[in-house]
This record gives C-alpha cells, structure tokens and sequence, in this order.
C-alpha cells in the first residue's frame, strides 16, 4: 500500500485496518445487491432486503476480529449468523456498502 492510496481513505481510517478488511473482503467477502426489478414488481414493504457486503469467515476467533477491525473503520457491522460451517458477517446499508467498497479500491486498486 502506498501513501497515494492512505489520502484515499475516508477520513479517520487507519490505513492497516483498511488492509486487513481489504484482504478479508478479496478472500471470502461479497457484495448483496438490492433487486430493483423486486421492489418494484412487489413494492418496499414486501420485498425489504437491501444492499450489504458479507464478509464469510471460518470460526468465532476471525468473527470476531472482523467485526473489531469493522468498528475501527467506522462501520457498524449487523447481527452475524452462522451459515454451514462458516460464519457470514453482513455490513447493512446503502451508504455504508459505498464507503466499503470506496475503502476496499483505495486500498487495493483494480482488484
């Protein structure tokens, strides 16, 4: 990571623990995108879900420093769940998917 990429960064994030999430986000994270087509054909009150990014994790250890390294970069990270033998920890929000993926490319640039 350069210094050119730490300007980058929304203001107050500590540029290592925009890396750590970075990397997290590259190795097993994804993007939920909102269906604008379902809310449309069933209206906001049917259809609720929304964007999110999910980080997947192996054990509650990693879940854990997810959600710290999360709440140092100013998110503020949703009720994890356990899904197979994984953990998924989602990021809930419009507003905060955009500032994730916007820290994720500052640090990481075309990746």
């Amino acid at each position: 990571m350069t210094a050119q990429h730490d300007m980058d960064l929304p203001a107050g994030t500590d540029p290592a623990v925009a890396a750590q999430l970075a990397d997290a986000f590259h190795c097993s994270g994804y993007v939920r995108r909102q269906n604008p087509e379902r809310v449309s054909e069933d209206g906001s009150g049917r259809y609720k879900k929304g964007d999110e990014i999910r980080l997947v994790v192996r054990d509650e250890a990693e879940l854990e420093r997810a959600r710290a390294l999360l709440v140092k970069a100013g998110f503020k990270p949703g009720k994890p769940y356990r899904q197979g033998r994984k953990w998924r920890q989602p990021v809930y929000g419009r507003k905060q998917v955009a500032q994730f993926l916007e820290m994720v490319e500052a640090v990481q640039p075309g990746i």
